[in-house]
């Protein structure tokens, strides 16, 4: 659940008029609910295994309780479909995993402009089920409260002058400022 993506590379893209192609948007897999979690135990299915233990950690949990309330919000399949902020990417294994999924994907994209997440799955239906995120609208309150899930510290000089939605007071005492708003991301709402 790392969001250090956040500090420098999304303001870079956006001044520069990039797009972005994160990978690991599902988190190899690690976003999914209790239920899910407890299912894998007993099958002895597990996970992808590639960076280190299949099982969740404290703040892939958090994330993934998170996820679930705002897919019940929209009425996803899936928490990891949809838009996500993070590097994370969420396997599609149930219904209720699925509504996890869509909701990571949607973030991912609405996070800012021009966001293509790259995403995989170990089945057919997985990637089938991830572009159901397309269809998924979150609204600013949801984007904020996915992003409260984990601790972020945006870092100097932006903790200091801001992110650009406003003018830095410093520089409001030199001269007047035109401000031009950032193109919108891809199906998000107006934040």
């Amino acid at each position: 659940m790392q969001r250090s993506f956040e500090r420098d590379i999304i303001p870079m893209a956006r001044d520069f008029g990039m797009a972005l192609a994160p990978w690991g948007v599902l988190a190899g897999g690690k976003l999914r609910t209790d239920a899910e979690e407890q299912a894998r135990l007993q099958s002895g299915e597990e996970g992808r295994k590639t960076w280190g233990d299949w099982k969740r950690n404290d703040a892939q949990v958090k994330v993934s309780r998170a996820l679930e309330k705002v897919a019940g919000e929209v009425g996803a399949k899936s928490i990891t479909s949809g838009k996500c902020l993070f590097r994370v990417v969420f396997p599609c294994l149930s219904l209720t995993t699925n509504k996890k999924t869509k909701v990571a994907i949607a973030y991912v994209m609405q996070k800012t402009t021009h966001v293509f997440p790259i995403i995989g799955g170990r089945k057919v239906e997985q990637l089938q089920q991830n572009l159901e995120a397309l269809d998924i609208t979150l609204t600013a309150e949801q984007i904020k409260f996915l992003e409260s899930q984990v601790e972020f510290d945006i870092g100097f000089p932006v903790s200091m002058i801001g992110d650009g939605s406003d003018v830095f007071f410093g520089l409001k005492m030199a001269g007047t400022f035109q401000k031009i708003p950032y193109s919108k991301a891809l199906g998000a709402p107006e934040l």
